[in-house]
């Protein structure tokens, strides 16, 4: 295919790749580094219509194309990789990427791009961009990842905790795996809801092996941190197209983590990438296999349907990234695919096409769901009755109220029907974080079972005036009646003690 015959339909089809860079010498031999390093390589001007070849730093793993904001925020830019036996890969998209809100605005930044072991690209631009320049990022093999080739999810380590929620938890390889040598995230996670789910593809190329993947992951968070200027990885899992599921953003897999993944929806969602290209390629069976499964145990863990439709509201922090406008009230899939709610053609038009029996296996994985609330009422100051005084004394200096403790309640209830689940475990956790989220710890406060109404309530004494909050959920951990959930977090101030009886906090 030479540059007479591009058009975006074919190149759409032709697929090739996306990931990730910052800012280094490009005479530097990337190879060297023993941990992820970045560089840029300045351009100049990219005149339209015109084809432009660049030699590589030995060691690139991927290159992402800048440009001044002078420039179109939507140009037609296509790059490709010389391979490895001297023939050109196909061209890939290479234009302005549609995730975020975190860092820089959206415009003048394009899609990174893997190209492991080529020593030159070649870039095409149909549009003028003034001031252009190459991320690069090297990300290579770790120690011991060569052998992750012949592993399979089970082998490796995983990330906890486990709850059986929905057709039971897959196997999620942590984090620790692929995020070795990395910084750690920006800021510790912040959490939100799980309305709904994301379906991605990161738009890679689909040839890579098993052992590559975790230098793959580490290039995506590079570029996603140090080159977007984001918190963490965008994505909160990802999959290979060897069925492999990845914990990606830090904060936990069984909590609902704000990702970077769909600009004005991240707080209400979780987002799950396919590491690859799927314009015109189907996904692998093994990875359609684990993404209804992870999709099937995600939203049913946080009570919420699988199928059907979800009505949010566009978040205006991301809203730049939105088909729609700031604080529309938008009705999107309970699954959906990225492009359902952005400019973008993520995830592909095939996976896209995919959907459909996604939601339809999704749904039959998933079970009989449960819904667990938990809500902190606080009870009533009440004043204690001051006694008369004689007429010749000074009036009487007026108590302060007495605060009786406030109630922690939650609740248990069936998904489908609304109707309580009596009789079943429930536990009362405290989160802490550890590594800005890499570790997240769930303290066990109290445990407890649900009455006839499905409800379990704990008196407790707060603090008074503590300077932190503690973030407190309720779950439970999965019975022969229902799945495993986990309720929204509360925060409220530190426990210092709770009375529990000793009648409703068996051990289990």
């Amino acid at each position: 295919m030479d540059g007479a015959e591009l058009s975006r339909r074919s190149l759409l089809r032709a697929g090739a790749g996306a990931l990730l860079a910052s800012a280094l010498h490009p005479a530097r031999s990337l190879a060297a580094a023993s941990r992820p390093t970045t560089g840029t390589i300045d351009l100049g001007e990219l005149r339209r219509g015109t084809v432009r070849e660049v030699g590589l730093p030995p060691g690139t793993g991927v290159v992402g194309l800048q440009w001044d904001r002078r420039g179109p925020e939507h140009p037609a830019v296509w790059l490709r990789a010389r391979l490895r036996d001297g023939r050109w890969g196909p061209w890939a998209a290479a234009g302005a990427q549609d995730h975020g809100p975190e860092g820089a605005p959206r415009g003048a930044q394009g899609e990174p791009l893997w190209v492991a072991g080529a020593r030159a690209v070649q870039l095409r631009s149909e549009a003028r961009l003034p001031e252009a320049r190459l991320r690069l990022v090297a990300a290579g093999l770790a120690p011991g990842e060569a052998g992750l080739a012949a592993r399979d999810a089970s082998e490796l380590p995983l990330a906890q905790p486990v709850l059986d929620a929905g057709p039971g938890q897959p196997p999620v390889i942590e984090r620790s795996v692929w995020a070795r040598g990395t910084q750690l995230p920006r800021v510790a996670p912040s959490y939100g809801s799980v309305e709904l789910a994301f379906v991605h593809h990161t738009d890679n190329p689909n040839g890579y092996d098993a052992a590559e993947v975790p230098a793959m992951l580490r290039a995506i968070y590079v570029f996603h941190r140090d080159v977007n200027g984001w918190n963490d990885i965008g994505y909160n899992f990802v999959i290979d197209l060897f069925g492999r599921i990845f914990e990606a953003r830090a904060g936990g897999i069984d909590q609902p983590v704000v990702g970077a993944h769909a600009g004005g929806y991240n707080i209400y969602s979780t987002g799950i990438a396919v590491l690859g290209t799927f314009s015109g390629t189907p996904v692998s069976p093994a990875a359609k296999r684990s993404l209804q499964r992870l999709l099937a145990w995600k939203l049913s863990l946080h009570g919420t349907p699988t199928n059907g439709r979800v009505i949010v509201r566009v978040d205006p922090a991301g809203a730049v990234y939105s088909r729609f406008p700031a604080n529309s009230r938008v009705s999107l899939p309970r699954i959906a695919g990225h492009r359902d709610a952005d400019s973008t053609d993520c995830p592909g038009q095939v996976l896209y096409d995919e959907l459909p029996s996604v939601r339809r296996s999704a749904a039959r994985l998933a079970g009989t769901p449960a819904v667990a609330t938990l809500e902190l009422i606080p009870a009533p100051a009440t004043t204690p009755a001051t006694p008369a005084a004689p007429s010749e004394a000074p009036p009487p200096q007026t108590p302060a109220a007495a605060v009786s403790p406030p109630q922690l309640v939650a609740t248990l209830r069936a998904l489908a029907t609304g109707a309580p689940l009596a009789g079943l475990p429930v536990v009362l956790q405290a989160r802490t974080l550890a590594r800005r989220g890499e570790l997240v710890t769930e303290t066990v406060l109290a445990e407890g079972i649900t009455d006839a109404e499905g409800r379990w309530s704990l008196a407790a004494s707060f603090a008074v005036g503590a300077q932190r909050t503690l973030a407190v959920r309720v779950v439970q951990p999965g019975s022969a009646a229902a799945g495993a959930c986990v309720s929204p977090s509360v925060a409220v101030a530190p426990v210092p003690a709770l009375s529990v009886p000793a009648a409703s906090a068996p051990s289990f």
